[in-house]
């Protein structure tokens, strides 16, 4: 297992704004400029109400982990999700889940 790999995934994870980005990304309903092909940046940062600097500096993260993939197009940039982030959080809790007695498993 890539330890430090995985411990960025939980890291991007535990922010309350990259929560709501990835959130954002998944419901975006065709209502902000989404062209079908992303989620313009602009609406990101609308939503999220931060300004853009911080806007971008969340959404590397979330690239830089596999969550979100970028395409830049004129000044916006564009995102999608993709299954890379979500696959190694799920890898690495299925990895844990199977070690946790059989009882303790029920209560959960």
């Amino acid at each position: 297992m890539d330890f430090d790999g995985t411990a960025a995934v939980f890291k991007a994870l535990g922010d309350v704004h990259r929560l709501k980005a990835l959130h954002f990304l998944a419901t975006a309903d065709a209502g902000c400029c989404s062209t079908g092909q992303g989620i313009c940046t602009c609406d990101v940062q609308e939503w999220l109400g931060l300004s853009q600097a911080t806007t971008s500096h969340h959404m590397k993260i979330l690239v830089d982990t596999g969550f979100v993939t970028a395409e830049k197009r004129g000044r916006w940039t564009y995102y999608t999700l993709s299954e890379r982030g979500l696959q190694v959080a799920g890898t690495a809790l299925q990895a844990l889940l199977v070690h946790v007695p059989v009882a303790r498993q029920a209560a959960v």
